[in-house]
């Protein structure tokens, strides 16, 4: 928790800018039935029933002192898609710096592992350099701000049923691109200060541990 809260304390570096990732899973659901009758002084309704047409996955990494985010919907949430992501979130938008400080939660996928599954060796190792990883403790993806993002995603994109894979790769991109050209941030106050003084008796526990 600490090493996180530090890296949001740290001022902006372009060289070493400061992303936080994360990924959800979403459900294509579609609608079967039609809209109820019209009656005077009743808004639409639609029929309760719906048709599932399988899930897909939102990656997303966002940049909070730039206001910048980049997102890629894809059909899984694999090693390689964790790899391939990365790989063009540097390609495309941070080609020239020396490294991201990356905040992310520990998935079993999120390492530098996943690179030599589309990579070999050497490629793999170079690209992992271009990457300092802070994970989240766990039960802590409170900490990481991409989640205020997705809570935003959720409201403002993915409020409604979506019923397939095209439309949510539009709506999400759209969604993305809005918030780009807002440049859409978060202000983060919670510090290491304030979290050894609302968390004093953990700090206490851990210290009669050694």
């Amino acid at each position: 928790m600490e090493d996180v809260l530090y890296q949001y304390q740290r001022p902006y570096d372009p060289d070493h800018p400061l992303l936080c990732f994360d990924e959800r899973p979403c459900f294509l659901i579609g609608d079967v039935g039609a809209i109820l009758p019209l009656s005077p002084g009743k808004a639409k309704r639609y029929h309760y029933e719906y048709k599932k047409n399988g899930s897909c996955c939102v990656f997303l990494a966002f940049e909070p002192h730039t206001g910048f985010r980049y997102v890629e919907v894809r059909a899984r949430r694999t090693a390689v898609d964790y790899a391939q992501f990365m790989q063009n979130l540097l390609a495309k938008h941070y080609a020239q710096v020396h490294a991201i400080r990356l905040v992310q939660d520990n998935l079993n996928t999120h390492t530098p592992g996943s690179f030599y599954q589309v990579l070999a060796p050497s490629p793999a190792f170079e690209l992992s350099q271009r990457f300092e990883l802070h994970y989240t403790p766990k039960k802590g993806s409170w900490l990481n701000m991409a989640e205020i993002e997705f809570a935003a995603l959720s409201k403002q994109c993915l409020d409604r049923r979506i019923p397939d894979f095209d439309t949510l790769q539009t709506e999400v991109l759209a969604w993305a691109d809005q918030r780009n050209r807002d440049r859409k941030t978060v202000h983060w106050s919670f510090s290491q200060a304030d979290a050894r003084d609302k968390m004093h008796r953990h700090y206490l526990n851990l210290k009669k541990l050694f």
